[in-house]
């Protein structure tokens, strides 16, 4: 009896200890499959990129474009010589103010000076064949009336006398050539403005025409012109009579008034600008031809612009692009077209919208779809300047 006791509590002892040896290898096996399955957790959500990112701002609905450009004299010329020979004298220099019609310089022309006098010896010669040639066509015209000539010999001498007047006014025409030739050889200013610059000096060899040198340039600067180029977003508010200040780019406080006289009408196909013309008043001669100066003026932009930090484009090989994310927290590459750079922020014409979450140094590599971790989302504009 005693054994059977000490058998079954052998056995009881047994089975306990089975079932805590099972206990302990199931919670083993459950601690390691909790562990492994908290590594992959971690390890996907480590894989998962952090960003930062920001929302467009909208650019003003008016603001001031400010847009480089280069003063130029209302007129401006070369003068050059409208006959050949060498240079004689010359009456002005740089910064000289002449008037229209004033003499500038004069040029030696032997040639020509020869060549007027043959003419107007041959035109003498045919002033003397044509009187001739009139008498005796009268005549013979006379006689024809008499009956005493015959008709054909009558019109041989009224064709000559035709002949012989033609050949004069031939003569004529050659020495008013010669003589306009002549005269080319005083050289005046075509309109009141400044000498800006003496390309000759005595003795020198002058050739007529823009083929040759050129001797001097004139230019008008009581008023000047300035072009712009207004970036295509902004042309439709460019117009007719729109006032505009132009500063000096030595950052002087004085802004001198401009106004817009015309336009091309047309963008340049490069560029995508509206090439812009202006005047503005220099009567009191403090602006000098070829100053480097900007154009402030307002505009407002036809389409909508916005704003965003330089750090926030991508540029690949397909052009310029922003990487946003998702409502979903994927990221999603957008192509974008941008206007002006002001070097930490630029501006964006198209492409995106004000909702959209743009990411602050989006990477390289990025590809659309790939999930991200948003860990800091700057307010509105707090980044856009």
């Amino acid at each position: 009896m005693s054994d059977e006791h000490s058998g079954f509590h052998l056995g009881r002892f047994g089975l306990v200890i089975l079932i805590v040896a099972l206990l302990l290898g199931s919670w083993g096996v459950f601690t390691r499959l909790h562990a492994r399955n908290e590594l992959s957790r971690q390890t996907l959500a480590s894989a998962v990129a952090n960003v930062a990112v920001i929302t467009p701002t909208s650019a003003p609905a008016s603001e001031e474009l400010v847009l480089p450009a280069t003063l130029l004299p209302f007129i401006d010329a070369p003068i050059y010589a409208r006959t050949d020979g060498y240079l004689k004298r010359w009456l002005v220099d740089i910064g000289t103010r002449v008037k229209k019609g004033q003499v500038l310089a004069e040029v030696d022309t032997p040639e020509v000076d020869q060549q007027l006098r043959q003419g107007e010896a041959d035109l003498k010669t045919a002033e003397a064949n044509n009187r001739l040639a009139q008498i005796t066509a009268t005549r013979w015209k006379s006689l024809l009336a008499s009956g005493l000539v015959a008709q054909q010999d009558v019109d041989n001498y009224v064709g000559d006398a035709e002949a012989k007047a033609a050949a004069e006014a031939s003569a004529r025409a050659n020495v008013d050539r010669l003589r306009d030739l002549e005269s080319f050889k005083i050289i005046t200013a075509p309109f009141d403005g400044i000498i800006t610059e003496r390309k000759t000096d005595i003795g020198a060899l002058i050739a007529s025409g823009n083929a040759g040198t050129e001797l001097f340039h004139i230019a008008a600067a009581d008023k000047m012109r300035v072009y712009i180029s207004v970036p295509q977003s902004y042309a439709p508010s460019i117009h007719k009579g729109l006032t505009a200040r132009v500063q000096l780019s030595e950052g002087l406080i004085r802004d001198y008034p401009a106004t817009v006289v015309s336009t091309a009408d047309s963008l340049d196909l490069t560029t995508r600008t509206l090439l812009t013309q202006l005047e503005l008043d220099n009567s009191h001669g403090t602006l000098l031809p070829g100053a480097y100066v900007e154009v402030h003026v307002k505009v407002g932009s036809a389409i909508p612009i916005l704003q965003l930090p330089a750090n926030a484009l991508l540029f690949q090989g397909d052009g310029m692009n922003a990487v946003t994310v998702t409502s979903d927290n994927k990221l999603l590459i957008k192509p974008v077209s941008v206007g002006r750079d002001f070097g930490t922020f630029v501006e964006v014409v198209g492409g995106l919208s004000p909702e959209d979450r743009v990411v602050l140094n989006p990477p390289v590599s990025a590809v659309n779809g790939t999930p991200v971790h948003i860990v800091a989302a700057h307010p509105t504009g707090s980044a856009a300047r």
